[in-house]
């Protein structure tokens, strides 16, 4: 009882104390608070440190996390406007890895951007600001001034004590190297705008049109915005300005007219596909690309056709960004809208430089699904787009990933459109991993039926030929599957009846067939060691290891 009454009257005497302390020292408990707050924090932290601008995510001109980056011709990403200040100021950074990197053309990287927006949501971080072109050229300056402390050599620019380049170099550098693209982006400095459709922020960078003697105000391979451009060509085209304004009308009427005119003019003066082949009006026509009203959608992609008749206006066309809206159309347009659409993805295609481009972009699975069109045109066109696309090494690799040898066979087989189906399979027979699809898919097969029917003109003959020329490269699986097939039966015959070009052709894989491989004399030098170990009878190993080598080396292929 006494302890008990001692302890009553600690507890009954202490708190006033205390109560004095915690009100001096203000909020005890908050200090364990404080303490699991700091300790997710702390986490949070550790987490951001681990992934703190990963190297993947960093522009290596700015050293900051990218805002729209860009790969450009040699491979490397970097942010957009950091590219262009370079492009301006004609110089070229070497990098760690001992590379300078080529400028020449770019191509945006969705995939890296829409990571590094992903990153930054993970980590609570804000993603990284749009840097304007002025910024950049200042950071690209900063950055060229301390390499050159550290390295005289360690860029591009031409120059001895002086950073910056004169117009007249530029303009000498233009003369010297026409090949080199200078280009811009209006979104370096305006926002983008928005738009409908599910492609639209794949836009590819537009090329400025304005002469190199604009050099004397600003460089021309920059322009900031519309007004920019206005002001750099004070004496617009009318006609090009009447279009424009109608076509931006907010009544339907105006809209059709415009495109209908243009048109007209775009199929009938050639002159005119080049003048009106601007950046202003190629803007103006992407958003009608995807008009709801067909008859303006049909117009629109019909000009664009006649546009891209002109070489010169081919890369400008793709440069514009006109490319995914075109897509959506081939997936998603009236009948007719897609068939102008295959027109002009197949027009475009023609130029090496948009080809790679125009792949990226996403038009090869919509091609294949159209070569199954109702229309006959749209057909043709979607499969000569598909050939001159698979010329590119990148663009095969995507179609044999998408399948396309079984369905490209399935068509072979048929009699309108196999002229058009062989000469992408002769493409994809050039490469490797064509080969092998195709001989998995039963590719050898088909052309030798083919050619036992005979009933084909001379160019359809010489397009199979060619494919089975490019499949004789698979060594001894092709052999098996041509003797299966019975190919040299149908190829001797095929010598014997066709052109110089044909009997060229069958003669080469003839010999293909009957040559025997280094892999070949190998097997059949380790076949009869390894009789002659066994303690195998002389006549019967004579009888296993030559008699039949052709026949059991392709079945121990199989």
């Amino acid at each position: 009882m006494e302890f008990q009454e001692a302890v009553m009257r600690v507890v009954v005497q202490k708190p006033t104390n205390q109560r004095v302390n915690w009100d001096k020292h203000e909020k005890p408990k908050w200090k364990v608070s404080l303490h699991r707050s700091s300790s997710k924090h702390e986490r949070r932290q550790k987490l951001d440190d681990e992934d703190e601008n990963p190297k993947e995510f960093l522009c290596p001109i700015s050293g900051s996390l990218i805002n729209d980056p860009v790969i450009v011709s040699s491979g490397h990403t970097f942010e957009r406007a950091c590219v262009q200040a370079c492009q301006t100021l004609a110089f070229a950074p070497l990098l760690p890895d001992g590379i300078t990197p080529d400028f020449s053309n770019v191509i945006p990287n969705l995939a890296l951007k829409s990571a590094i927006l992903s990153w930054c949501h993970k980590c609570s971080i804000d993603p990284p600001k749009p840097l304007d072109f002025f910024t950049a050229e200042k950071i690209v300056r900063a950055y060229m001034a301390s390499h050159a402390q550290n390295s005289p050599d360690s860029g591009s620019v031409r120059g001895d004590d002086s950073i910056s380049i004169s117009e007249k170099d530029l303009i000498q550098r233009v003369e010297e190297k026409p090949s080199v693209k200078f280009i811009h982006s209006s979104s370096d400095i305006t926002p983008r705008p928005t738009h409908t459709h599910s492609s639209s922020d794949e836009s590819i960078e537009t090329t400025m049109s304005t002469p190199p003697l604009q050099f004397a105000a600003r460089p021309s391979c920059f322009s900031s915005s519309s007004s920019d451009n206005e002001a750099l060509n004070p004496y617009p085209n009318p006609e090009e300005e009447e279009l424009i304004t109608k076509m931006k009308s907010p009544h339907v009427f105006e809209v059709e007219e415009a495109v209908m005119s243009l048109r007209k003019i775009t199929r009938t003066r050639e002159d005119g596909r080049i003048t009106l082949c601007t950046s202003r009006l190629l803007s103006a026509l992407r958003s009608l690309i995807i008009s709801r009203y067909t008859n303006i959608q049909v117009n629109s992609v019909a000009c664009l056709v006649n546009l891209s008749l002109e070489t010169v206006n081919k890369v400008k066309i793709v440069r514009s960004g006109i490319i995914p809206p075109l897509i959506d159309v081939l997936k998603a347009g009236s009948p007719e809208a897609q068939e102008h659409a295959c027109g002009a993805i197949f027009s475009l295609a023609l130029d090496d430089d948009n080809k790679t481009a125009i792949g990226v972009l996403g038009a090869l699975p919509p091609l294949l699904h159209l070569l199954r069109s109702d229309s006959e045109r749209t057909r043709h066109d979607s499969a000569l787009a598909l050939y001159h696309l698979s010329l590119v090494h990148s663009n095969r690799t995507k179609l044999i990933k998408l399948g396309s040898v079984q369905v490209l066979l399935a068509m072979a087989r048929s009699v309108q459109m196999a002229n058009r189906i062989l000469l992408t399979l002769c493409n994809l027979a050039s490469c490797v991993d064509g080969r092998a699809a195709m001989l998995d898919s039963g590719a050898v097969e088909c052309l030798v039926g083919k050619l036992r029917e005979g009933e084909m003109s001379e160019s359809t003959r010489e397009s199979c030929l060619a494919a089975l020329f490019g499949l004789s490269h698979g060594g001894l699986r092709f052999k098996g599957l041509a003797q299966v097939a019975g190919a040299e039966e149908v190829l001797e015959r095929v010598e014997k009846t066709g052109n110089e070009r044909v009997k060229e052709k069958a003669r080469s894989i003839l010999e293909t067939m009957k040559a025997k491989s280094e892999e070949e004399e190998e097997e059949q030098v380790d076949w009869e060691m390894l009789l002659l170990d066994s303690g195998s009878v002389g006549g019967s190993g004579h009888r296993l290891g030559v008699g039949n080598t052709e026949s059991r080396a392709n079945s121990s292929e199989f």
